[in-house]
Parts: structure tokens; sequence; C-alpha cells
């Protein structure tokens, strides 16, 4: 059997495909107020206002193509049993090749009902709209987790990160919870990477190898020079 190398993956690995991260100076957050676009108090205080707003980063995740990095992770499948947690909302791992992808935020590509959460859709096209209903005959919603939700596929994170031979942390600052307390889970033995060309605050890591490169240059790095175990 391959070893298990499990690859957390956040908003750095998406950046270097062009499509904008939340905490950056010109990122999302600099044009929209998070209570406005991303919360459910937002949702139901002004749904074509949210609806727009993701159809704007749907339409642009559209238009973005997999970077290096992606590629990278999928050249690891040859030596790896790889599975994929992801923060990212965009499809980019899935269009690179990557066959095992959990993401923990959902899909921009994909649509939910508002009355049964179960009922997920894939989007036709690039835009959600007012009137998209769902079998049940209720207003469809974007497939995201937004802030002051629960993180329903969190528990199968948690399983994926202690089974892991080696758990690598690309592109993610560690500051949105619960996700970033992932790399706790991982057994305190095994190979553990973080890259990101930021300082991130990771305290009491074991066997913790930091590389300060952005996600492309350091996945590359790790894929050439055969840094992971055998």
């Amino acid at each position: 059997m391959k070893p298990k190398l499990v690859v957390f993956t956040g908003a750095g690995i998406s950046a270097e495909s062009g499509i904008k991260t939340f905490r950056d100076s010109d990122g999302l957050w600099e044009e929209y107020n998070i209570s406005d676009v991303a919360t459910p108090q937002a949702w139901k205080k002004n749904m074509a206002l949210v609806l727009d707003f993701y159809n704007k980063r749907r339409k642009q995740i559209i238009a973005a193509k997999p970077n290096k990095a992606h590629h990278a992770i999928v050249a690891l499948e040859k030596k790896y049993d790889v599975q994929i947690i992801t923060q990212n909302i965009d499809d980019l791992h899935e269009r690179a090749g990557s066959k095992n992808v959990l993401h923990l935020h959902g899909e921009i590509t994909k649509s939910r009902s508002t009355i049964d959460s179960s009922f997920i859709y894939k989007i036709n096209g690039d835009e959600l709209n007012i009137g998209d209903m769902c079998e049940f005959n209720s207003q469809l919603r974007p497939h995201i987790v937004w802030f002051g939700e629960q993180v329903p596929e969190m528990e199968n994170a948690y399983f994926m990160a202690e089974k892991a031979s080696v758990f690598i942390v690309v592109g993610s600052s560690l500051l949105v919870h619960p996700a970033a307390g992932l790399i706790n889970y991982a057994p305190a033995n095994i190979p553990k990477y973080l890259i990101d060309p930021s300082d991130v605050n990771v305290m009491g890591i074991n066997n913790l190898t930091i590389i300060k490169e952005t996600a492309g240059i350091g996945l590359t790095s790790l894929v050439e020079k055969k840094l992971l175990i055998s």
C-alpha cells in the first residue's frame, strides 16, 4: 500500500491562479463586508447581494486555471495515496486531476436546497439567481459554509489527518477555525511540512519543516527533491 499523504490547502494555493484572497490588501474583503455577503443573516437580509457576490466569484474561478502547485500535488499521486483537504471553494484541484478532494467550506460550482441541505446540485453556467428552485420549490443557495455555520465535513477531515503518514499544509494562514487546528490531529511522529511565504504561527508541532516559499515553488521542491518519506 502507498503511504497516505494528506495535503491541507488554503487560499494561498489558489492565489497563484489569480484568485483573490480575502485577507490581502486588495482582497475581497476590501470590496465587501463579511456580514453583508457571507453569513446566514446576510442571506435573509439581502439575497440578491449574496447571490451577486458569489456569481462574480464563480465567474472569476471558472476563468482561472490550475497552477503548478495544483499539478505538483497530482504528481505526488504516483507515489502516495493523496488526500486533499481544502478550505478553498474553487474546483482547481479537481481540474488539475486530483482524485480525492474534501471541501471543508463548500464548493462554489454547486448550489443546495434551502429546505434540505442534503440536496446539492451542479450549477449550470456561472450564475445562481433568485427564482432558481430545488425540487421542493425552495430557493437554491450557494453550497458554501458561511461564517457562523457548522463545518459538516470537519469530523471526516480529523479522521483523515489522524491516518496520515505525511501531512502538508500549503497556502493556509492557519487562522480560520476549526480548520486551523487540523494539523494537531496528525500523528506526532510523522513528517509535516508547512509551505507559505508568510510567517505562520505554529507552536508545539512535532517534526515540522517550514518552507517559506509560495505554494508552487514549495510543492515543486518537495516533488523534485523527493524530501518526503520513501
